[in-house]
């Protein structure tokens, strides 16, 4: 059983977008650490992910740190951010990435590494990403393989082709989502997850076509183009945000 866990990341370990009652955000990360703190006496947490960061940037700040904390058990999430770009190139993105994982093998520690679930059916022109997206996915399993990484693959899982397991912005997880990419990277690292963390859903109702295109004219006006507009300006998300959890600390019952 694992004592301690480190998770680096964007805002998919950050936890956007399953808030607490108090604003914060919880996210999978957290359900995971503090699932593994229920069974474990003393276990740490630290979470040093940050939202907006790109793949360069996760690895330059947190996988160092992360190998001076020696967990038993790191999660590494990135590229996504990297795919939405209007220039990317994913043989540097699978480079980066398969580095930062053979530095946090060389230490003893167990790697989890991620396949994304897929967001673009939300979008309107998602299509446009899914070759971006695919090749990242292979990436991922490739270099997992390679380096005797934990792949937790969100990409092939249909559950998350539900709406309700996104946020309103079409990009981040729900709460419904997070707990169900919680219970795949237990299963995966061999930890019964909780009961109802990864059942199907009862059938929802899709929108008539006009409350759809309204819907997505609310997004683009709300999400899209903000999210434009940062990228013309050179600016993240991210920008002033610090890590949640940025040392290796008892948890206590608060994800």
């Amino acid at each position: 059983m694992y004592g301690s866990y480190v998770a680096l990341g964007d805002s998919f370990t950050e936890g956007m977008d399953d808030l607490r009652p108090d604003g914060t955000y919880r996210g999978w990360a957290d359900l995971v650490a503090l699932h593994l703190a229920g069974q474990v006496p003393g276990f740490r947490y630290a979470n040093l992910a940050v939202r907006g960061r790109l793949l360069g940037p996760i690895v330059a700040e947190q996988v160092g740190p992360a190998i001076a904390m020696r967990p038993d058990l790191v999660s590494l999430a990135g590229g996504g951010n990297d795919i939405l770009r209007g220039k990317v190139d994913l043989g540097t993105v699978a480079a980066t990435l398969g580095d930062a994982v053979g530095r946090l093998r060389a230490t003893g520690a167990t790697v989890v590494v991620f396949s994304g679930a897929d967001p673009t059916h939300l979008w309107p022109a998602g299509h446009r990403l899914m070759p971006r997206a695919v090749a990242l996915h292979h990436a991922v399993q490739k270099l997992a393989a390679q380096h005797g990484a934990v792949h937790v693959d969100l990409w092939s899982d249909d559950g998350f082709r539900d709406v309700r397991m996104w946020s309103d912005d079409r990009l981040h997880l729900s709460t419904l989502g997070h707990h169900r990419a919680a219970a795949h990277v237990l299963e995966r690292i061999g930890v019964p997850p909780l009961a109802g963390w990864r059942e199907e859903l009862p059938p929802g109702v899709a929108l008539p076509w006009l409350r759809a295109r309204e819907a997505d004219l609310h997004w683009a006006r709300r999400h899209l183009a903000p999210w434009v507009s940062r990228r013309m300006r050179g600016r993240s998300s991210g920008d002033l945000i610090a890590a949640k959890r940025p040392t290796l600390d008892p948890l206590t019952d608060e994800a």
